[in-house]
Formats: structure tokens, C-alpha cells, sequence
């Protein structure tokens, strides 16, 4: 190197340090502000009870391709079609004056615009409560989130013809839903095998529950509901392909062997790891579905007689400011709690479904075995559903937070979580009228 380009290089380096450290001090500058606690708030809120009737369908979601598969850090593979196609799947319910649609996607999760975007749509159907939830499947398409950490974490970059796809297909499919209302009866049955399930992060072991709820019409069952909690991670990362993982080959599985248009529904999965090892890719989806259809096969429902109740519940709880302690190192948390309170809303959503002797509490995140738990030992709630109406992250109790371990680790806000979305939870569950706990 010649000494004058030296000399150059000596000149430059107090400039480019000052822009280092000016670079530093600017991202670590407090830009989040103050994040205000308030109690929670009911948004709406139905209640009916009577003869039970029901309507559903499903319709193929069409994604813009080609599409970034979605449910991984970069880099992200592109899929131009499909390996099995995605659906949305919808069921409205019906029991004196309330009326209710669920409607699950095969998506990694659901976002507040698009939430809001299908309610204003089903609204115009008639259906004014909606929940909707994510199968949380980690092949599906991606493109529909524009939080930059979301983009930059597991969906890629936004683009709007993503969130129209999702939109358009989860709205057909209720108002297909509720074009096809007739009379039904209620039945539920539980099954469970743990060995099919594993705790990825230890903590509390996940039970491999399954819960098969079955609206059985005159003639033939109009639509089943699987509750289940465990991971979509089986197929490839780096497939250039969409798949709906289990999910989808379930609920497929069970369509053809009539039990009406089936939706998946993750329970408290923030932990839970699929534990079966049969095959590869979609090879062992598809096992693992075949093994989850025959658990629910064994979970022989019971007829829950009318009338029964139908009560739904929307309150919005203010979220705590971001913290990226666990996330980034020590030096660079400052910077990291300003691009998570970029991304993050300041108020999120958490429901509750009460329909005969389920009470359902639903999270806008992936709770963890014991944060499902503790929510249903605060609440009553039969069942803690995950990836619902939103997304948060993951959702750890408290210590697991204090103590930086089990799924904390990859949690976007501290132990303050908790305490937010249980206090919205005991507010939606008072209002749908839980039992008390025990």
C-alpha cells in the first residue's frame, strides 16, 4: 500500500469512526417512548342460546406467485405453485340471536389488517363476530406482514397482492359459510398421545391433547373442529414449494372420510414439537396427519344436549413497551428495543368463544404449556387456542422470562406480557361468563 493512500485511510478513519459511534448513539436513542398501561377494554361482545345451527366451507386460497415461502429466516426460498393447496376453512355458528364465525387459515400466522379487512367483509354477510386463526404452518406463503421484524423474521418482504389473497379467501369462505346455515347438533370428545408431542425448549411437557369438536347435521356431519397443539415444521425449510404442512393433509384426511369441511386449530403450541419420525418432508406430514386423524378417530364425541349457548366476546388489552433483552446482546439493546417497538402495536386482541360446554380463550401468539396453563387456571377456559386474531410472539409465564429460559428466549416483550393479556383474558372470559375457576 503506497503512503499516500495510507495517509488517506488515516485522514478517513476518525470520520468513519464518528459516523460509527454517531450511528450508535442514534439507534440507541430511546425512540419507543412511553408505553401506557390501561385496563382492558371490551370491543363487542354476543351472547344467544337455542337450537344450534351451523353452515361451512372452504375455498382455496390463491397465492400471488411467484412467493416467498414463508415461517424461517432468510434466506427464503420462492415457490411459482403449490405442493397440496392451501385452504380457508370457515364454520359460522348460530344459537338464538348470536352468530359467530371461525375461520382457519394455512398461514404462519394472521396479522391485525388482515383481520380487520375479513371482519368488514364478513360484517356484510351478516356475520358481524369472526375469530380468526392461523394453522401456524411454517411452508405456507408469506408477503402479508408489514412490520419490518416480521419481514425480516419469517414472512419476507410485503407486498399487498399477499394480504388480498388471504383476504379474498377467507371471506368467500364465510360467506360460504353462512349461505349454508342449517340445524345441528353439538357433539365433543377428547382423545390423547403424549409420545407424539415433545417440549422443544423444556419448561412444562405438552399432553398431546386432541379435542374434536363435531356439528353433525341431518344427514351427514356439516364440519368438524381439531384443537391440537404442536409445531408445522415438517416439511423442508429450503423447499421451493407452498405446503400446508399437517394441518392441511388433516383436515383433507378427514373431508374425504366425511366429516364435513375440518378446521385445525393450534392450541398452546409455543413449545410443542411434533415427535414423530416416520419418513421425510411431505412423507411425514403426512404420516403424522394420518396419526392425529386416527387420535381423533378414538376421540368419540359426546351429543351435548340443547339449547346450547353461543357466546362470544372481543377486549383489547394495551401490550408493554418491547424488550429485546433476550434477543440481542447487552451493547446493542437499546437499538433492539427501538426496531421491535417499530414493529410492535400498542394494543392487541384477545377473545373469548363460549359455545356449550367449551369455553375457548383464544391469544394473539403462541403460548407456551404453561402459559396455556396459567391462563386456564386464571380463567376457567377449557382450551387456550394460539395464533388467533393477531401476533404478538410468543407468549412464556414469567419466570420463564426472569430467568431468560424456554421459549423467553425468542420473546418479544418481558414478563409484563403476562400479566397484560391475563388481565384481558379474565375480562373476556367474565364477559362471555366462563365457568369459575376451579
Amino acid at each position: 500500500m503506497s503512503s499516500s493512500r495510507r495517509s488517506i485511510l488515516r485522514a478517513l478513519l476518525p470520520f468513519a469512526l464518528l459516523t460509527a459511534g454517531a450511528a450508535y448513539a442514534l439507534a440507541s436513542w430511546n425512540w419507543c417512548g412511553r408505553w401506557e398501561e390501561r385496563t382492558p377494554v371490551v370491543l363487542s361482545q354476543v351472547r344467544g342460546e337455542g337450537a344450534l345451527r351451523a353452515g361451512a366451507a372452504k375455498v382455496a386460497l390463491s397465492p400471488p406467485f411467484p412467493v416467498v415461502v414463508a415461517g424461517y429466516a432468510p434466506p427464503r426460498p420462492e415457490a411459482s405453485q403449490a405442493e397440496v393447496p392451501l385452504q380457508a376453512r370457515a364454520v359460522v355458528l348460530e344459537a338464538g340471536s348470536a352468530r359467530v364465525g371461525v375461520v382457519s387459515l394455512e398461514l404462519l400466522f394472521v396479522t391485525p389488517e388482515i383481520v380487520a379487512q375479513v371482519r368488514e367483509r364478513a360484517a356484510r354477510a351478516g356475520v358481524r363476530e369472526v375469530l380468526v386463526v392461523a394453522t401456524h404452518t411454517h411452508s405456507s406463503f408469506g408477503g402479508y406482514d408489514a412490520r419490518w421484524v416480521a419481514q425480516l423474521s419469517g414472512t419476507g418482504r410485503y407486498v399487498p397482492a399477499a394480504v388480498d389473497a388471504v383476504v379474498a379467501g377467507a371471506s368467500e369462505a364465510l360467506e360460504k359459510a353462512a349461505a349454508s346455515m342449517s340445524d345441528v347438533t353439538l357433539e365433543v370428545g377428547s382423545a390423547a398421545d403424549a409420545g407424539l408431542v415433545s417440549s422443544r425448549s423444556g419448561g412444562q411437557t405438552p399432553d398431546g391433547q386432541l379435542t374434536r369438536v363435531v356439528l353433525k347435521g341431518a344427514k351427514a356431519p356439516v364440519a368438524e373442529v381439531l384443537v391440537f397443539a404442536a409445531h408445522a415444521t415438517l416439511i423442508p425449510r429450503k423447499r421451493a414449494l407452498v405446503d400446508p404442512d399437517y394441518p392441511g393433509r388433516l383436515s383433507a384426511l378427514r373431508e374425504a372420510a366425511g366429516s364435513g369441511v375440518t378446521l385445525f386449530v393450534q392450541g398452546s403450541e409455543g413449545n410443542a414439537s411434533v415427535a414423530f419420525s416416520e419418513g421425510q418432508g411431505a412423507e411425514r406430514a403426512a404420516g403424522f396427519a394420518s396419526r392425529l386423524s386416527a387420535l381423533a378417530d378414538g376421540a368419540a364425541p359426546a351429543a351435548v344436549e340443547g339449547p346450547v349457548r353461543l357466546a362470544f366476546a372481543r377486549v383489547q388489552a394495551a401490550l408493554p413497551r418491547p424488550d429485546s433483552s433476550r434477543l440481542v446482546p447487552a451493547f446493542t439493546r437499546a437499538a433492539g428495543d427501538n426496531f421491535l417497538c417499530a414493529s410492535s402495536p400498542r394494543e392487541t386482541e384477545v377473545d373469548a368463544l363460549a359455545l356449550g360446554p367449551l369455553e375457548l380463550l383464544a391469544i394473539p401468539g403462541e403460548p407456551t404449556t404453561a402459559a396455556g396453563r396459567a391462563l386456564v387456571t386464571l380463567t376457567g377456559a377449557t382450551h387456550v387456542l394460539g395464533l388467533a386474531n393477531g401476533y404478538v410472539g410468543y407468549l412464556d409465564t414469567a419466570e420463564q422470562v426472569l430467568s431468560g429460559q424456554g421459549e423467553s428466549r425468542r420473546q418479544y416483550f418481558g414478563p409484563t406480557l403476562m400479566e397484560r393479556l391475563g388481565a384481558a383474558s379474565r375480562v373476556a372470559s367474565g364477559t362471555v361468563g366462563f365457568s369459575a375457576p376451579e
